[in-house]
């Protein structure tokens, strides 16, 4: 045994290893040096603001919305069950009668505003893009999805992501935008 020891020191060491280690080596550097240079993009500086446009309640004009209800919704966080709370919400909306100037409405046809975080915002922009629509495939093609596993499975099957989560700059939210992508 000292003996291959010193002659591996002599040179006698088998060819290719010490360049394949430094090869390795190499790389590890170059991905995690790639991870620490992550970059986002930046919002341009707001260089004025016009009080007479953009998202204000003045501005609201719901067509076929009485104007006697003023029917705020907010939709809290909290991931996919925020999701599937906020989307049992309105299909209870959609459901539920009143009477408004003695016409008989559905609630959900009253909703001015949605406001909504995180988990919730994923139902309230799908009902914004979509609106009715979100009745007939939101379920399917969000609500019943194993998101967390395709995260999961990206998170520890793809090494490249295993430097990347490891930088500062880096986290499971980006993850998770790139999947949504």
């Amino acid at each position: 045994m000292f003996l291959l020891r010193s002659n591996s020191i002599a040179g006698g060491k088998p060819p290719g290893r010490g360049r394949l280690f430094t090869i390795v080596t190499s790389l590890l550097i170059l991905v995690c040096l790639n991870a620490c240079g992550a970059h986002y993009p930046r919002n341009q500086p707001i260089k004025q603001i016009d009080k007479e446009a953009g998202y204000r309640s003045k501005f609201k004009c719901v067509p076929g919305n009485s104007e006697e209800v003023l029917f705020y919704l907010t939709f809290s966080g909290g991931g996919t069950r925020a999701a599937a709370f906020a989307y049992g919400v309105l299909e209870e909306l959609k459901e539920t009668l009143v009477r408004i100037s003695g016409k008989e409405r559905r609630l959900l046809d009253e909703v001015d505003v949605i406001s909504a975080v995180s988990g919730g915002s994923f139902t309230a922009g799908y009902y914004g893009l979509f609106g009715e629509g979100i009745f007939r495939d939101f379920e399917q093609k969000f609500l019943k999805k194993d998101i967390q596993g395709a995260l999961a499975a990206k998170m520890f099957f793809n090494p490249a992501n295993w430097f990347r989560l490891a930088s500062r700059t880096f986290g499971r939210s980006d993850l998770a935008s790139e999947y949504y992508v």
